[in-house]
């Protein structure tokens, strides 16, 4: 069987996936990865992965994606000053940190459970977004520092590495919840995917090399194939993303990402 035949048969719904994650990365300043994994799950069995290896070759595939989406997500917002870098370099090394406790425990943790808990902790900021009791008014006056610091930026990467996700949606949630203004928090949301899927995706790389049944064209658990098709879709799409985010006003915005969390939160819980 010709080899580029299972790729081209998958190549539509990549196409979408692409475009849909880049779109949501610019918009809220996510990697993309509520999108692609779920969709990757169903794809790789196409393109030859052995079940066995599905949900690791997902992640690590999003992963990889998440790297260009971010980077160009966070160049678009970077031009209307919605991007903190200082606080990118503060928190890069820890986060780093944590992206390797994730890759680590990749292979112990139940997926299931981890999507149980951070539904709920979604859901219960949603609330937070939506209630408009709560609009504009901030849970704490300022960013952490610190162990505070240390803890959520580890945990951050951590998690993130396991979801497959950049980390996007845990960033802009504590940024907003302690007084930044959404458009740079969901700015600086974006390059925080790149500090986490760099790492990441090297130790899925490294962690799959010499498996089998990873399909054609896999080095480690990223399916290089599929990466590409997300990546060029998703780079062309984030800058939209990033020009709707801007046309909103804070409220609304708020408002969207309050509803972009409870529907995600549904989502997470949903595999449990």
């Amino acid at each position: 069987m010709n080899t580029l035949a299972p790729l081209a048969l998958a190549l539509p719904a990549l196409l979408i996936a692409g475009a849909a994650a880049g779109f949501a990365g610019g918009l809220f300043g996510i990697g993309g990865g509520f999108v692609v994994v779920p969709a990757l799950m169903f794809l790789l069995p196409v393109l030859g992965v052995a079940p066995d290896h599905t949900a690791h070759v997902a992640v690590g595939t999003s992963l990889a994606s998440i790297i260009f989406t971010s980077i160009r997500s966070t160049s678009s917002h970077a031009r209307r000053g919605a991007v903190d870098f200082d606080l990118l370099r503060s928190w890069a090394v820890w986060v780093v940190l944590g992206t390797a406790v994730g890759t680590v425990f990749a292979d112990h943790v139940s997926g299931a459970y981890l999507a149980l808990v951070f539904g709920v902790g979604v859901l219960a900021f949603a609330v937070y977004f939506l209630l408009p009791a709560r609009q504009g008014d901030p849970l704490f006056a300022a960013l952490p520092s610190g162990l505070p610091r240390v803890g959520i930026a580890s945990a951050l990467g951590a998690f993130s590495t396991l979801l497959g996700i950049g980390g996007g949606t845990l960033t802009t949630l504590t940024m907003t919840v302690c007084g930044t203004p959404i458009h740079r928090a969901i700015g600086t949301a974006a390059g925080m995917g790149a500090v986490i899927a760099v790492p990441a995706t090297l130790g899925f790389v490294l962690i799959g090399l010499g498996e089998s049944g990873l399909g054609w064209g896999a080095l480690g658990y990223v399916h290089l194939p599929a990466a590409a098709v997300l990546i060029a879709m998703s780079v062309a799409f984030a800058p939209m993303g990033v020009a709707t985010a801007h046309m909103l006003s804070p409220a609304l915005l708020r408002r969207v990402f309050g509803l972009y969390l409870t529907f995600i939160g549904v989502l997470m819980i949903a595999k449990f």
